[in-house]
Order: C-alpha cells, then sequence, then structure tokens
C-alpha cells in the first residue's frame, strides 16, 4: 500500500473524534471549509505517532489543495473562512517542519499562518499561532524574540482570553524566561499558568484552533523543561507526583524531549548512568521517528557534560549519535 494512501485511510478513521474536537459553529459549518478543516484536525491528531517527514509530505499536499480552493472562491465570506482553514494547515506544516529540524522552514510556515489567520479577521486564532512561534523560538533559545511574540500574542487576544489561551501562553513566557537564564521570571510564569489552568472547564472540549486539552500535566512537563534548562535538578524531578504527571504521554516524541529534560536534571545533578539511560532511549525514539528536534536536543544534552576521560556510558552514547542525520 502507498504511504499516501495509507496516511490518508487513518485520517479518515480518525474524523469522528476530530469533529467533536471542533466548537459548535465549526461542526455546523458546511461545504469545503469544514471538509478541508477536519482533514487539518485529523493530520494534528496523528502527529504524535507517525514521523514528520512521511506525515508532511501528505500535509502540504493538503496546504496546497487548501490555498487552491481559497483562490477558486467565489465571494468574501468563503474566502475568510478559508483563510483560517489555511492558517491552521500552514501552522501544521511549521510544527512538523520544526520536528524535522528545518527552522528556517519553520518559521517561513509559521509566518504565512499568521499573516492567514489576521486575513480571517480570528484574532483568538491569530494569538494562537503567534504563540506557536514564539514555543519554538524559546524552544531554539532565543528568548527576547519569544517574549516579544508573546506579548503580541496577548495584544491579539485582548483583556477576554479564554482561560487555556492565559495558561497555555503562560507556560511559553516561561519557556523564553528559562531560554534567559530568569529563574524568578519562570517561576512567575508557571504559577501564572497554574492560576489560569484552574479556571478550564473540564467538561468543555478546548476553543478551536486548540485541539488537545491544557492541564496539569502540560504545565508540569513544561516546569521540568525548565528546570532542564536552568540546570535546577529540583525542578526537574520536584515532588515525585508531579513527576510522574509530566512523564505519561500519547505524543512519543515530546515523552522523548520529555526524556531528555529528565536526562538533562539527572546529569546536572552528576548522576550519569541515570542520565545517559534515559538520553539513550529518548534517542532511540527520535531515530524511530526521524526527528530532528529530538536528535538535536540530544547533541545539546551531551553538549553540557565535559570530561577528558569519560565514562562508558557517555562513550556509548557517542557512538550512538555519530554520524545520525536527519
Amino acid at each position: 500500500m502507498e504511504r499516501r494512501e495509507f496516511l490518508a485511510g487513518a485520517v479518515a478513521a480518525a474524523a469522528t473524534p476530530a469533529l467533536a474536537a471542533l466548537p459548535m459553529p465549526e461542526r455546523q459549518e458546511a461545504g469545503q471549509a469544514a471538509t478541508l478543516r477536519l482533514a487539518t484536525t485529523a493530520f494534528r491528531r496523528m502527529d504524535g505517532s507517525t514521523p514528520s517527514r512521511q506525515l508532511s509530505e501528505v500535509v502540504f499536499a493538503h496546504l496546497r489543495l487548501v490555498q487552491s480552493v481559497a483562490a477558486e472562491a467565489p465571494d468574501e465570506d468563503q474566502r475568510v473562512r478559508l483563510a483560517a482553514v489555511g492558517s491552521e494547515a500552514a501552522s501544521l506544516a511549521g510544527w512538523l517542519s520544526w520536528d524535522m529540524g528545518d527552522h528556517g522552514s519553520a518559521r517561513t510556515w509559521y509566518g504565512s499562518a499568521i499573516k492567514a489567520a489576521r486575513r480571517s479577521g480570528n484574532r483568538l486564532l491569530a494569538a494562537y499561532q503567534i504563540g506557536s512561534l514564539a514555543q519554538m523560538e524559546a524552544d531554539a533559545g532565543n528568548a527576547a524574540q519569544g517574549l516579544n511574540l508573546t506579548r503580541s500574542a496577548r495584544r491579539q487576544l485582548g483583556t477576554n482570553a479564554p482561560a487555556v489561551a492565559d495558561a497555555w501562553l503562560c507556560t511559553v513566557e516561561a519557556l523564553a524566561h528559562a531560554a534567559a537564564g530568569d529563574e524568578l521570571s519562570t517561576d512567575h510564569a508557571l504559577v501564572r499558568s497554574r492560576t489560569a489552568a484552574a479556571l478550564i472547564t473540564a467538561e468543555e472540549p478546548p476553543p478551536w484552533p486548540w485541539v488537545f486539552t491544557f492541564d496539569e500535566a502540560k504545565i508540569a512537563a513544561c516546569r521540568v523543561t525548565c528546570g532542564a534548562r536552568l540546570g535546577l535538578p529540583i525542578w526537574v524531578f520536584g515532588k515525585r507526583d508531579e513527576v510522574a504527571t509530566a512523564m505519561p504521554s500519547s505524543h512519543a516524541k515530546q515523552h522523548a524531549l520529555l526524556q531528555l529534560d529528565l536526562a538533562a536534571g539527572h546529569q546536572a545533578a552528576g548522576r550519569l548512568e541515570a542520565a545517559y539511560v534515559l538520553a539513550t532511549q529518548a534517542v532511540e525514539s527520535g531515530l524511530r521517528y526521524r526527528s530532528g528536534r529530538v536528535v538535536e536536543r540530544a547533541r545539546v544534552f551531551r553538549r553540557a557534560y565535559t570530561s577528558s576521560t569519560p565514562p562508558k556510558v557517555v562513550r556509548t552514547f557517542d557512538d550512538r549519535l555519530h554520524g545520525v542525520y536527519l
């Protein structure tokens, strides 16, 4: 079976749960925009268990289809709706490029997503896309740019932002502060995120364009990541229940990244055996899913340790990484 046929079949199977994630106006929306949006949502749900390089082939073709349909739309109302659909598809292309380690293409796609969101007139969508770019910049260590972008996203939201948007943007701010080495501001951002997350109604689906729920596990995972960036083992491990909350994940690539954060905590605490066992597991996942982001994060983790006589566990890890190009 051809890869594209397989992925198309998987999208069809994912269509029903994806539809449930859309807010009521989108569920009632008919025609091409609704169909295209549903396909994008299904692709987003496949990201956790599909190599980005495989999924990107279908997503780029899907994005070209959205752009073609939008260009032929007969009236402004349809063009506005399709701009929102195109924004979400371009954002997914940016996310996949980021995972493949292609930051240049990711920035281009996120820029396209932001422009399309503004054309749609949906301020919540624009805030989401700007915040997504901010998240990538913070993850890459570009603290000032990440913070500037989060401020721009908040201006889009205004004063009546949904709790999920506020809580999520607080974690993006925390990542940016951690990239800058600012422990106090990072902690304050995480506290604000918890406060906002407490206002999220668990019974209601997340508002579009959020597909997945934002909960305590996401905040715990962010704290682990920030602790790894700041070199604070006490943040990485913290309370035992917080670490347990952060670890479970059905998203294999995100789980591998979190393993590398935990490995960084062990390394900072001098527990090399535990650190490199976790890091090796993460690298294996990164190679299985061909995630350039995971492999590059593993290289960053390795550069944090220097020794003229590294122990065997470190040398074995070096051998595994040597010659890996994604």
